[in-house]
C-alpha cells in the first residue's frame, strides 16, 4: 500500500469511526447522574440542595445545608437508617459525594466506593492497589478524604501520588496520571477540587523533606495545565514565565541551600473557588525541616509556608498571599479548611475568607485582596501575644524560636484546629469549629542529618517526655467571626474530635474522638441526640435527600495523626464503617467490646542504662510517629511495640534492616540505622515492655 493510499485509507477509517456505535461504557458515562455536574452546576450548588456535589457542598466550602427534614425539634428521632463496612481498620477521612442518589466516597488506601445512597448497597469499588510501603511514607495514616465528581467522572488522588479518573458509572478506569516523582517521599491524601474544567490536587511529605506545589489537570484527559510551586527551588533552575515574579519574591525570604532540603510548603488538603472573583484559594503547609534555623539558618519569612494563595485557575498565576506564620518552625500549617462568606463587618458588606489555622488564631480576610480585616485567638496560645492589625504578622514571643532550650508552648504541631473540617451557618452566623488545646516541647535536634527513611523536621522528639502531664483536650467551638469571639463551646474529654456539618434545621453535626456520634442545636449548642457507634470519628459528616426523606452520613474510623502516635483512648480496633442515619430509622448498629491487652510476658534485658536512653532517642526519631510516643501511652492504629511477641523482638534486625514486613508497610531503615542502633531500639521496647509489667 502506497503512502498516498494509506494516508486515503486512515481518512475513512476515521470518518467512518465517527459514526459507529458508542461503545457500552461511553454510554453509560453519557447517561450517568453524575454527567450533571459540570461547571454550572458546581457554581449553583444550592440549586440541588439534596445532594452533596462538592466536598465542602459548594465552593465557599461552608459545609452548610439547606435541609430541614431534621431539625432542632426532631433530631432526637433519629436512628440509623443503614451502614457499610468498608473492610479495613486504618483512618477513615473522607467526605462523602452524593449525586442523584448515588454515594461516592473512599476508604483507607485510596479505595474508591459507589454506593446506593437509599440502602447502602455497594454499586462498585476500585481500588489502586497502593503498595502498603507507602503506608510509612505518609505522615499521618493511610488515609483519604475524598473524591470530586465532574461530567461522569470521578476523580482520585491515590496514597502513592496517582490523579486518576473512573467512570461514574461503572468504576472502570479511564486515565491516571502520576503527579508526583515516586522515588521521593510524596503521597496524596487530599481530595481534589474541579474549577473550571481543571482538577486541582496538591501532595503531603513535608515531614520527609519534600517540595511543595499544587497542580491542575485537564478533566478530560488528565493532561497537566499548570503546576504552581509553593517555595522557591534551586535557583540554578528555570522558572516558567507565569511563576518567575512570585518565585522571584519567595527566594528573597529564604537563606542558605534550603532546596537540598525540601521547603516544604505541600498542599496536601485546603482549597476553595470564588466564581464571581475567578480566585482559587490554595492554603499551603509547614516547613521542611520544621526547624527554621535548619532550614533557613539566616531566618525570613520563607515565603510561601504556612500561607493562604489567591491563584488564577486558568494558568497557576499568583495574585496575592497572606502568610499567617513568617518564619514557621513549629508546624504551624495554613493547610486548614478555608470558607468563603460575604460577612456585615462595622457596617460594611464585605467578601471574605475565614481560616483557623494550627497556629490558634481566626484570621478573617478581604478574599479579593488577601487585606487582614481581623485575627483573634480562639484557643489557647503562647508563641505569640497576638497578630498586628496593620502588618498581618503575628507579635511573636521571640523566646519561642528554640535552638539552644527547649520550649513548651502552645499550640504544638497537632494545632489549635487540624485537617477535621470546620462549618458555617448563615442563619447563626457561626463558625463550628473542631478546636482543641495542645501544648508541645520544641527542641533542636542535636546533629540533623538529612533521612532518607524517617522524618526530617530538625526537631528532638526525645523532648516529648518535658511535655506536660495533662492530656490535650477537645471542644466544639462556635465562633463569631464579625465580632471574633466563642458564642459558645462545648468540652470534650480528649482532642481529635471530628469535622463539623451544619444545617438549615437549627443543627450542628459532629463525630467524637471518644466513639459518639452527636447532634446539637446550632444557636446555643444545646445537645440535642447522641449514639455511641463504639469507634472514634474523625471525619465530617454530610447530609442528601432523596425521594422526601433526609439522611445524614458519617464515616466513623479512627486514625489520624493523634491515633497513630498514641491516642488509642481506649476503644477497640473496629472495622471502618459509613453510618448513615435518618428520623425514625429502625437499623441496627453492631457494637464491639474493648479487649483490653493481657500484661506481656518479661523479656530478659542485659542493656545498660546508657544503651536504653539511646535507644529512647532513636525510637523517637524513627519510630514514635507510626508506633505510638511511650510519654502517650505509645499505640494508636498500628501496632504497639510493646506488645510484639517474642519472635518479633527475636527479629529485630532483619525487620527493620532488612525489610522483612516491607509486604505490610514496615519499611527497611538501612539507609539510616546500623545494628548497634536496632539493638538499642530493641532494648528500649523491652524496657518499655518489663515496666508494663512490673506496674501490673
Amino acid at each position: 500500500m502506497t503512502r498516498k493510499v494509506k494516508l486515503v485509507f486512515l481518512l475513512l477509517l476515521a470518518a467512518c469511526a465517527a459514526f459507529l456505535p458508542q461503545s457500552e461504557a461511553q454510554k453509560k458515562t453519557a447517561d450517568s447522574p453524575a454527567q450533571k455536574i459540570d461547571d454550572a452546576a458546581l457554581k449553583k450548588a444550592d440549586a440541588r440542595s439534596g445532594d452533596w456535589i462538592t466536598h465542602g457542598r459548594d465552593y465557599a466550602e461552608t459545609r452548610f445545608s439547606p435541609l430541614k427534614q431534621i431539625n432542632d425539634a426532631n433530631a432526637s428521632e433519629l436512628g440509623l437508617a443503614w451502614s457499610f463496612n468498608t473492610d479495613t481498620s486504618r483512618g477513615l477521612e473522607a467526605t462523602p459525594i452524593i449525586v442523584d442518589g448515588v454515594m461516592y466516597t473512599t476508604g483507607s488506601w485510596s479505595i474508591v466506593f459507589a454506593l446506593d445512597a437509599r440502602t447502602g448497597k455497594q454499586l462498585w469499588k476500585w481500588d489502586p492497589q497502593v503498595p502498603h510501603s507507602y503506608g510509612a511514607r505518609a505522615c499521618c495514616d493511610a488515609v483519604n478524604r475524598g473524591v470530586a465528581v465532574y461530567k461522569g467522572k470521578v476523580y482520585v488522588g491515590t496514597l502513592d501520588g496517582r490523579l486518576v479518573a473512573l467512570h461514574a458509572e461503572t468504576g472502570q478506569l479511564i486515565w491516571e496520571v502520576v503527579t508526583v516523582d515516586q522515588a521521593k517521599q510524596y503521597t496524596i491524601t487530599g481530595a481534589p477540587r474541579v474549577v473550571k474544567g481543571k482538577v486541582i490536587i496538591g501532595n503531603g511529605g513535608g515531614e520527609y523533606g519534600m517540595r511543595g506545589y499544587v497542580s491542575a489537570y485537564d478533566a478530560a484527559n488528565g493532561k497537566l495545565a499548570w503546576r504552581f510551586f509553593t517555595v522557591p527551588g534551586d535557583p540554578k533552575e528555570e522558572v516558567p514565565a507565569v511563576m518567575k515574579p512570585a518565585m522571584d519574591k519567595a527566594a528573597k525570604t529564604w537563606t542558605g541551600e534550603w532546596w537540598k532540603l525540601g521547603g516544604g510548603g505541600t498542599v496536601w488538603d485546603s482549597l476553595a473557588y470564588d466564581p464571581e472573583l475567578d480566585l482559587l484559594y490554595v492554603g499551603t503547609g509547614n516547613g521542611s525541616p520544621w526547624n527554621q534555623n535548619v532550614r533557613s539558618p539566616g531566618g525570613g519569612d520563607n515565603l510561601y509556608l504556612s500561607s493562604i494563595l489567591a491563584i488564577k485557575p486558568d494558568t497557576g498565576a499568583l495574585v496575592w498571599h497572606y502568610q499567617t506564620t513568617p518564619g514557621d518552625m513549629w508546624d504551624f500549617t495554613a493547610t486548614q479548611h478555608m470558607i468563603l462568606a460575604d460577612l456585615t463587618i462595622n457596617g460594611q458588606r464585605r467578601k471574605t475568607l475565614m481560616q483557623a489555622p494550627k497556629n490558634g488564631f481566626f484570621y478573617v480576610l478581604d478574599r479579593a485582596t488577601g487585606e487582614l480585616i481581623s485575627a483573634e485567638a480562639y484557643v489557647s496560645v503562647t508563641w505569640a501575644k497576638g497578630v498586628d492589625k496593620k502588618t498581618g504578622r503575628p507579635i511573636e514571643s521571640p523566646e519561642h524560636r528554640y535552638k539552644d532550650k527547649t520550649v513548651v508552648m502552645q499550640p504544638g504541631p497537632l494545632g489549635g484546629h487540624n485537617w477535621q473540617p470546620m462549618s458555617f451557618n448563615p442563619n447563626t452566623g457561626l463558625v463550628y469549629i473542631p478546636a482543641q488545646e495542645t501544648g508541645f516541647a520544641y527542641g533542636q535536634e542535636r546533629d540533623f542529618k538529612y533521612k532518607d527513611r524517617g522524618w526530617n523536621i530538625g526537631v528532638d522528639f526525645a523532648l516529648v517526655k518535658d511535655m506536660p502531664a495533662a492530656i490535650p483536650t477537645g471542644h466544639l467551638l462556635a465562633w463569631d467571626p464579625v465580632a471574633q469571639k466563642e458564642r459558645w463551646r462545648v468540652p470534650y474529654v480528649v482532642m481529635w474530635n471530628g469535622g463539623t456539618l451544619t444545617t438549615a434545621g437549627n443543627l450542628v453535626f459532629q463525630g467524637t474522638a471518644d466513639g459518639r456520634f452527636v447532634v446539637y442545636s446550632a444557636d446555643k449548642g444545646a445537645k440535642l441526640w447522641q449514639v455511641n457507634v463504639g469507634t472514634g470519628i474523625i471525619a465530617s459528616p454530610v447530609t442528601y435527600e432523596i425521594d422526601g426523606i433526609q439522611y445524614v452520613s458519617v464515616m466513623a474510623g479512627w486514625g489520624g495523626a493523634f491515633a497513630l502516635t498514641g491516642g488509642s483512648i481506649g476503644l477497640p480496633a473496629t472495622p471502618g464503617r459509613l453510618l448513615t442515619f435518618a428520623l425514625n430509622g429502625k437499623g441496627q448498629l453492631e457494637m464491639f467490646a474493648a479487649k483490653p491487652p493481657k500484661p506481656p510476658e518479661p523479656i530478659e534485658l542485659t542493656a545498660s542504662a546508657e544503651m536504653i536512653a539511646k535507644g529512647g532517642d532513636l525510637f523517637a526519631q524513627y519510630c514514635a510517629v507510626c508506633h505510638g510516643i511511650a510519654a502517650l501511652g505509645g499505640g494508636g492504629v498500628l501496632p504497639d511495640l510493646k506488645y510484639s511477641s517474642p519472635a518479633t523482638f527475636n527479629s529485630f534486625q532483619k525487620i527493620v534492616l532488612d525489610g522483612a514486613l516491607l509486604g505490610e508497610g514496615m519499611p527497611s531503615f538501612k539507609q539510616s540505622l546500623q545494628a548497634a542502633d536496632v539493638e538499642a531500639i530493641r532494648a528500649f521496647v523491652i524496657s518499655q515492655r518489663n515496666g508494663l509489667t512490673v506496674k501490673k
